[in-house]
This record gives C-alpha cells, sequence and structure tokens, in this order.
C-alpha cells in the first residue's frame, strides 16, 4: 500500500446483530473496516462489505471460532501492524491473555472490543483502540464505533457517538 496516502480505518465492535444504519454515513469514504468480535449475525458483516472491505474477528457472543471467523488476526496496512483480538481488557485492566498476545504479535495498534468501552489510549509506542459497542445499548454506557486515520506512519483515532437506538436496518439486517 502506498505509505504516502492516508487510509481510512472504520472501526467497530459488539455489534451483536444489530446493524444500526448510520455506521453507512459514519463510514463513508473508509479504505477498510475492521470488526472486533461480537458480530452476532453474518448479515452484519454483508452489510459492513458493501462499504469496503472487512477484516473481523469472532468474539464470545459469536462462540469464538464456531462462527467462521478467528479469535485474532494480524493485518498490515500502510506499513502499520494492526492486531485485531475481542478480549484484551477485562475487569478494568489488561488481561494475562491481552498482554500475552501484544507480547507475542508487537502489533502498532491494537484494535478490541468486548469491554463496550470507548479507549483511545497509548501503552508506550502501542495504541490501545476500543470503539464501544455499536450494538443495542447495555450497561448504561454509550453507543460507538471509531475511526482510525494512518498518514505518513502516524496514527489519528477518532470515537464517534451513535444514539441511544439505532437507526432502522437495511433489507439484510
Amino acid at each position: 500500500m502506498n505509505r504516502s496516502r492516508p487510509i481510512r480505518i472504520g472501526i467497530i465492535a459488539d455489534t451483536s446483530g444489530l446493524f444500526d444504519s448510520t455506521i453507512v454515513r459514519h463510514f463513508q469514504g473508509v479504505n477498510h473496516i475492521v470488526h472486533a468480535g461480537d458480530i452476532g449475525k453474518r448479515s452484519v458483516i454483508e452489510q459492513l462489505e458493501a462499504i469496503a472491505p472487512v477484516t473481523a474477528v469472532s468474539g464470545n457472543v459469536d462462540e469464538y471460532e464456531e462462527s467462521g471467523f478467528p479469535r485474532e488476526v494480524i493485518i498490515q496496512l500502510n506499513s502499520v501492524c494492526i492486531a485485531i483480538r475481542h478480549v484484551i481488557f477485562e475487569a478494568g485492566k489488561l488481561s494475562k491473555e491481552g498482554k500475552a498476545f501484544l507480547d507475542r504479535t508487537r502489533p502498532d495498534i491494537c484494535v478490541f472490543g468486548y469491554t463496550h468501552q470507548p479507549q483511545n489510549e497509548w501503552l508506550i509506542d502501542r495504541l490501545l483502540f476500543n470503539p464501544g459497542s455499536a450494538g443495542p445499548r447495555r450497561f448504561k454506557l454509550p453507543r460507538g464505533l471509531g475511526l482510525l486515520v494512518i498518514s505518513e506512519g502516524k496514527v489519528r483515532a477518532y470515537h464517534a457517538t451513535l444514539a441511544d437506538r439505532a437507526e432502522k436496518s437495511h433489507p439484510l439486517g
């Protein structure tokens, strides 16, 4: 991929089978989409694929590998290594498995879900990014998604809040 052209990556997690039609607007113009698990229904991925190429991992709602999606994936976009795994944090802290995953994969960016809490934090030289949950609202947490922009080897990360209730989905949903 050409390092000089910025790449925009839509980041989503914890949809639990819900496809909010506002996702289309938020992800307009993205080059790639990452789904960090708890997909819920294959139709969510199909609708995301209508926007841009998708890389997805399974989560606990998906019964992990039984979903047909891997538990973790490593991708390279614009010379940046992105590791994707549903569970990295548990009980508010980096889990033992999460730390082992980061140590083993050594990514520039780690995208994850599970907690339903938006997170945009640098751990030394590694970005840990959770877009929050784009599925049904739970735990009184806001619904949301994220966007990463990679340009000239630099990463900018953003969160977008979704309405408490999803807009009607397309017919596939």
